[in-house]
């Protein structure tokens, strides 16, 4: 009987060749469906922790930017008090001997409360722009007028007309000031 199972054309137990590709390569294509589908994903989250961690970092910088000129439209407001207190000072004779001691403790009130104000705003970050006898220049001052001036060289600011702030180093008000004309040219002047 042994040879009768052999005889023939074919074994009987013959494997089909297209058989066994057939699962083989069903499950390559399925291999390199998931590895395509693993990398897509793997994409997807690098790029959401990426965007995840640009939104942090921008809500810092707003937090900060915040932090540092959340005050300005106050500060700017604030500015007007401090004109006129300076103004009012700038106003008083200079001597104040002749004056009514009463009136003499108001003035020196008034003085005392312009020196807080400023220290208060300093503290915050708001610092007055030094003008007079610096060169014009045209990011902190606004010049309102010329004044000739043949003893001061071209282009100096001779008086402040009303004095500008900065604000945590950026431009918070320009000064208005008078600047100088007809003196001999500075050498800032000619670079």
């Amino acid at each position: 009987m042994a040879s009768e199972s052999t005889a023939g054309d074919a074994p009987a137990e013959m494997p089909d060749p297209d058989f066994e590709s057939q699962p083989q390569a069903e499950g390559e294509s399925e291999l390199q469906r998931l590895q395509a589908e693993k990398a897509e994903l793997q994409d997807k989250l690098l790029r959401a922790l990426a965007e995840a961690q640009n939104v942090r970092r921008r809500a810092q910088q707003d937090v900060e930017r915040e932090r540092k000129y959340g005050i300005e439209r106050f500060a700017k407001d604030i500015l007007s008090v401090a004109d006129n207190l300076g103004r009012a000072l700038a106003s008083l004779p200079g001597d104040l001997g002749g004056i009514d001691p009463a009136v003499r403790n108001v003035i020196v009130g008034v003085q005392a409360t312009d020196r807080e104000l400023q220290s208060v705003l300093e503290r915050h970050g708001v610092t007055r722009i030094e003008s007079l006898g610096k060169p014009f220049n045209a990011d902190f001052h606004q010049a309102m007028m010329e004044i000739e001036d043949p003893t001061v060289p071209a282009g100096t600011v001779v008086q402040e007309l009303i004095p500008g702030y900065l604000i945590a180093g950026r431009l918070l008000r320009a000064a208005m000031v008078a600047v100088s004309k007809g003196g001999p040219r500075s050498a800032i002047n000619e670079n």
